[in-house]
C-alpha cells in the first residue's frame, strides 16, 4: 500500500497549480466583466474633451469612451466627475479603475502610470486678445504676463521653451507666470488685460474661439515639442489588460476613420496620431 502522503501529494500539487493559474489570469479586466461594472475618473471641466451639460458629461472624450464601451457588452460604465487634482491620487489608491480624462504624456506620470495610445494633440499654442499686434510667435512672449491653469503641463513645456529657446537665443524670457485655478479663469485675465497672453493646448483654444473669436485669437503655429492626450491606467500587472483594452479600442477607431469623425464634429479638424506606439513622453 502507498504512503498517505504519496497519494495525498499528486493531489495536492494538482490543487496549487490550479489555484497559480487561476490566480495568473485574474486581472483588472477579468474582474470589471465578472461584476458587470467599471468605474472611471474623468474632470468634466475641459471642453471640448469632457464637460458637463443638462447634468450629464459630454464631450469629444465622451464619444470616444462610449464606442469603445460597446466592445464590453454587459459591463455598466460608472463614470465620476472629479477634480482634476484628484485624478491620479484617486486612480493610485484605486478609488477607481481607470482615468478616462486628458491627460498629456509627461515623464513624470509616465513614471507610475501606463498611457493607452495618444487620441489627440495636445501642442501648445498662444492666445492673445484679439488684435494685439505684440504678439505674432510664441518668441514675442518676452516680458510678458503669461497665464495658465495651476499644475498644467502647458506651464511647463512655456518653461522648458524659455530654457533651450528663449534664454539661449533671446537671452531673457517671460515677465511671470500666473497660475488660475482653472482655464476659465485665465481667459478672464486675458480679456481683463491682467495677463498678456494664455498658454494652453491647441484643440481646447478650438471651442473657445468659436464662441468668443471677437475677443481672442490664436497665434500659430504652436510651439515646443509634440506632446499628445491619452487616458491611463495604473502601472501594475493588474491593470496591463485594461489598458491595453482602451488602447487597443483607440486604435480601432482611429483605423476605422470614426477618431477622425469624432475630431471633425468636436474641434473642427482632423489630427494625424501615433498609432503603433505610445510616444516619448516630454518632461
Amino acid at each position: 500500500m502507498r504512503p498517505l502522503y504519496s497519494l495525498l501529494t499528486p493531489l495536492l500539487v494538482g490543487t496549487l497549480a490550479s489555484f497559480a493559474a487561476a490566480e495568473a489570469k485574474a486581472d483588472l479586466l477579468s474582474d470589471i466583466k465578472g461584476r458587470g461594472e467599471i468605474v472611471v475618473a474623468t474632470e468634466a471641466r475641459y471642453a471640448p474633451f469632457e464637460m458637463i451639460e443638462d447634468g450629464k458629461i459630454v464631450g469629444y472624450g465622451k464619444d470616444l469612451l462610449d464606442a469603445i464601451m460597446l466592445d464590453l457588452p454587459g459591463v455598466k460604465l460608472k463614470q465620476l466627475d472629479v477634480p482634476f487634482q484628484g485624478i491620479l491620487p484617486g486612480l493610485s489608491s484605486k478609488r477607481f479603475d481607470f482615468v478616462a480624462t486628458s491627460l498629456t504624456i509627461t515623464k513624470a506620470r509616465a513614471e507610475s502610470f501606463a498611457f493607452t495610445l495618444p487620441f489627440s494633440t495636445a501642442s501648445v499654442a498662444v492666445l492673445k486678445r484679439k488684435g494685439d499686434a505684440r504678439i505674432n510667435s510664441a518668441e514675442d512672449l518676452i516680458g510678458m504676463v503669461v497665464g495658465s491653469q495651476a499644475g498644467a503641463p502647458q506651464i511647463d513645456v512655456l518653461k522648458e521653451y524659455e530654457r533651450t529657446v528663449l534664454q539661449p537665443t533671446k537671452n531673457s524670457g517671460v515677465k511671470e507666470i500666473k497660475a488660475f485655478m482653472d482655464y476659465n479663469e485665465a481667459y478672464a485675465a486675458l480679456a481683463s488685460r491682467r495677463v498678456d497672453a494664455v498658454v494652453q493646448s491647441l484643440p481646447n483654444l478650438a471651442p473657445l474661439i468659436k464662441e468668443r473669436g471677437d475677443v481672442f485669437e490664436i497665434v500659430q503655429p504652436p510651439f515646443g515639442p509634440p506632446t499628445y492626450y491619452a487616458w491611463a491606467g495604473r502601472k501594475d500587472a493588474d491593470s496591463a489588460s485594461l489598458v491595453k483594452f482602451f488602447s487597443d479600442g483607440i486604435a480601432k477607431l482611429n483605423a476605422s476613420g470614426e477618431l477622425a469623425k469624432l475630431q471633425r464634429k468636436w474641434f473642427g479638424f482632423e489630427m494625424p496620431l501615433p498609432t503603433d506606439a505610445v510616444p516619448a513622453p516630454i518632461n
